[in-house]
């Protein structure tokens, strides 16, 4: 049975994750279809920088993070004095630092889903009179659901398990930024903590499991759903 302190890591936690995962939604979504669609020449550009967090370190991505919203970063001193945002040691820190860790894998399976649709009914939708934006809100988006919802589940367990660049831009403050894997290095680093360590690490592996199952069997429906019509 979990008692306060740790069911208030898991609800930061979650709150973490499911707010970098929404914020970094609609981005996604942008950034895909132009890496999908577009012929431009900087499309291997924006390509190697939206990968870019799978090969910096956490702890790079973090630091980085921290010179340009921290306090007395190039623009986080200014959204501090004139906007009130505060990211550096907040827990809006950790859901940033999440949300890019975790957009690579947001942004890819959307993409392969874009670049597999078939544009002949995009196309049909267009000389029916469609708009270039319905077309994409009524044909292309509910086509790419499949690579939505993977990429939502990759980029959410992501989220949930950063440590490296949270640590480093967000820190680990109790009730804050403490999210599970920030309070299991705490736990472990305790002698005698390793009971609760192995509680939320097991509280881990069934939030990721649920939520790759609950993907797959998602994604399954709407397969399903396609057929019958």
């Amino acid at each position: 049975m979990l008692d306060s302190a740790q069911l208030d890591i898991l609800a930061l936690s979650l709150k973490v994750a499911g707010t970098a995962v929404a914020a970094s939604l609609p981005l996604a979504l942008l950034v895909a279809r132009f890496l999908a669609r577009s012929t431009s020449r900087f499309r291997m550009v924006v390509d190697a920088l939206v990968h870019l967090p799978l090969v910096l370190p956490p702890v790079v991505t973090g630091y980085l993070l921290l010179l340009v919203l921290g306090r007395r970063g190039l623009i986080g001193g200014w959204l501090a004095e004139h906007l009130g945002l505060v990211f550096a040691f907040n827990w809006t820190g950790a859901a940033l630092a999440g949300a890019i860790m975790g957009f690579p894998l947001l942004v890819r399976p959307i993409r392969l889903s874009l670049e597999a649709i078939d544009r002949g009914s995009e196309a049909a939708a267009a000389t029916l009179g469609a708009s270039p934006l319905m077309v994409w809100l009524t044909v292309t988006l509910p086509l790419a659901i499949p690579g939505i919802l993977a990429g939502l589940v990759l980029a959410f367990a992501r989220a949930l398990g950063e440590f490296g660049a949270t640590i480093t831009f967000a820190s680990n403050i109790p009730g804050e930024t403490r999210t599970l894997p920030l309070a299991i290095y705490s736990f472990i680093q305790v002698p005698g903590g390793e009971s609760e360590a192995a509680q939320l690490i097991a509280i881990s592996l069934c939030i990721s499991l649920g939520a790759l199952v609950l993907a797959e069997w998602a994604a399954r429906r709407i397969r399903a759903s396609r057929h019958e019509i």
